[in-house]
């Protein structure tokens, strides 16, 4: 099923192979509230144990390094 549609798509010009590219990367990346949840609950931990001083830091020369 995809061999004959793949021959099709690469006798497109490059814009149009593009617009097609980019609608199924974007099919692909759903937001996923479940996930978004998780990541939520991850922040505030993190952000509530560096406000309690109880993360361990260190500079951002150090990070970039």
């Amino acid at each position: 099923m995809t061999e004959p549609l793949m021959k099709e798509v690469l006798k497109l010009k490059p814009t149009e192979k593009l617009v097609i590219i980019e609608t199924l990367l974007e099919s692909l990346d759903y937001p996923d509230k479940a996930i978004d949840e998780i990541w939520e609950a991850e922040a505030e931990k993190r952000l509530t144990a560096f406000r309690n001083g109880k993360l361990d830091t260190i500079s951002m020369e150090d990070a970039l390094k």
